[in-house]
């Protein structure tokens, strides 16, 4: 009899249990990061999608042309540019693609196509190498281009070490990574994209303007077979590079509003467009005329190879770093949206801004640590990158429209997706040779904190 009694009173409890649980679901979701605002413009998926992709690889891809030479070094620039814009794409499309569901990051959408478990166990290590990696290679950027700058100007003064322009860029990210959610750094963005335009236009016009150099030459400059093909791998890896935005296309795109009538993917789409044309007219200029006027002999960075006019390099390594700024908070935002899930949703902490702050400052406290100890950061991240770049880029997203949408065998769906996971298998094993070669020979001479 007593058992009987009971029941209404545990239904109603267990309501109330899972109604405030909701409650505090919708209250933690409204906090971090990624989900809290969602009212972004289709520009400002542009602007971010712009921010994100061109990074300040994009002055080093002269140097790889040189080492991928004329027709190989199109085919992979033309290559990547379709197969990116296409991975693109489905990722677009795949956010929405559960009627009343929205995978507002990328994990979520590993977990709907390879299980719960697994999702995350694929996913997430490769988004984290990532969006670290990256932070880490745009701490040391933004020191060297800070430095470049101060020996540009200023050619007479005293040298300073490398470590303390990280510094001086680090002390940037403690002020700016306490803006809360990615539509507050839609400003930084929008300067980021205009600057990262800005100088891959200072590049490639100085390049031209100084003219195809005397005795220039276009052949391969490794002497030995073995060492060719090296750095034929290590420039498949930069090119490749240069292409990743896609770690964080779910998490920008869950910044936009959506209705049943008018999805997300809409003004997303748009803005992937435009992003990917200003792409464009920053990556094939300078790729091309750079290595069109130094032939070989380039720097791996153009701008080393253009020496004068004083003042206009200058300007370029400034207007790298303020991109590089923009850049490192877009890279960073899901990685604080993960620690903070995790803070709040599995250790239990109060959402709170007390918790932002520690959380944040331990992270660029950290990214400006390794910066510092490990300058030849960028080898590196060829060698991790194509562990990790590769995949998230080239051909995870194949794999989740396969899993997902089932495509019938030897259509073009299924054609496009394989060749693409192809080539991204190989970009893949590849890329990581070249970089365990450079990172070698870097780290022969290397002192520590020199």
């Amino acid at each position: 009899m007593g058992t009987q009694s009971q029941t209404p009173v545990d239904n109603n409890y267990l309501k109330i249990a899972t109604e405030e649980e909701l409650l505090r679901q919708k209250a933690i979701n409204d906090w971090l990061p990624i989900t809290s605002s969602r009212n972004g413009k289709w520009w400002y998926s542009a602007v971010h999608n712009v921010t994100s992709m061109v990074g300040a690889g994009v002055l080093s891809l002269p140097y790889a042309m040189s080492e991928l030479g004329w027709g190989p070094g199109v085919t992979v620039l033309v290559l990547s540019w379709i197969i990116t814009l296409y991975t693109l794409w489905q990722m677009v499309e795949m956010h929405e693609m559960v009627p009343g569901k929205r995978f507002d990051r990328y994990h979520e959408l590993g977990q709907y196509a390879f299980g719960e478990k697994l999702g995350l166990y694929i996913v997430v290590p490769q988004q984290l190498v990532v969006e670290i990696g990256v932070n880490i290679v745009y701490m040391v950027t933004g020191g060297k281009s800070l430095q470049k700058f101060h020996d540009t100007v200023c050619d007479s003064c005293k040298k300073i070490k490398l470590t303390f322009f990280i510094m001086i860029f680090a002390s940037v990210h403690f002020v700016l990574s306490h803006l809360p959610s990615f539509n507050s750094i839609s400003g930084l963005s929008l300067a980021a994209a205009v600057m990262s335009l800005s100088y891959s236009t200072i590049a490639w016009a100085a390049s031209a303007h100084k003219g195809v150099q005397e005795n220039v030459q276009y052949g391969y400059k490794a002497k030995s077979t073995s060492g060719t093909v090296f750095n034929f791998f290590s420039a498949l890896g930069d090119v490749a590079f240069a292409y990743a935005g896609h770690n964080v296309v779910m998490e920008i795109q869950a910044t936009i509003p959506s209705t049943p009538e008018k999805p997300s993917k809409g003004p997303m789409w748009r803005g992937v467009v435009v992003a990917y044309i200003v792409v464009g007219l920053c990556y094939f200029p300078v790729a091309l005329i750079g290595y069109w006027m130094f032939g070989n002999s380039v720097e791996d960075n153009i701008l080393i190879s253009l020496e004068k006019p004083k003042w206009l390099i200058a300007m370029a390594n400034m207007f790298v770093v303020i991109h590089v700024i923009g850049s490192y908070q877009i890279y960073a935002m899901p990685v604080f949206d993960m620690i903070e899930t995790v803070m709040v949703k599995k250790l239990n902490f109060k959402p709170s801004s007390t918790l932002r702050f520690i959380v944040r400052n331990v992270y660029v406290a950290f990214t400006m640590f390794v910066g510092i100890t490990f300058p030849f950061f960028s080898g590196l991240l060829g060698f991790f990158g194509g562990f990790a770049f590769a995949p998230t880029t080239y051909f995870l997203p194949c794999i989740m429209w396969l899993a997902i949408y089932k495509p019938r065998r030897f259509s073009l769906s299924w054609w496009a997706n394989w060749i693409c996971i192809v080539f991204g298998i190989l970009l893949m094993i590849l890329s990581p040779i070249g970089g365990l070669r450079s990172i070698i020979i870097s780290a022969k001479d290397y002192k520590f904190y020199s």
